[in-house]
């Protein structure tokens, strides 16, 4: 499996999780450990990401961070990418 398949991989496994513990978090607020674990994974999500933006481009439009031109639409999108 190539880099770009396996950061990918991560990226859905932490939004998986995030999703997950936002629901416990929502029937348990006051859990500490709940949202400890947000937090680790919350931020190893961010990791993730930027990694995957620096190398083969960003994920969403709000990742777009040239002023010069709107690169959005220059490389082929994520999931078309091999």
């Amino acid at each position: 499996m190539n880099e770009q398949k396996m950061l990918l991989g991560k990226i859905k496994k932490y939004d998986f999780t995030l999703k997950e513990l936002n629901l416990y978090l929502d029937t348990h607020p006051n859990c500490r450990r709940g949202l400890a674990m947000f937090q680790k994974y919350r931020k190893l999500r961010e990791n993730a990401v930027d990694e995957y933006t620096r190398k083969f481009g960003p994920l969403t439009p709000e990742q777009v961070i040239s002023s010069e031109r709107w690169i959005w639409t220059d490389d082929p999108w994520p999931w078309e990418r091999r």
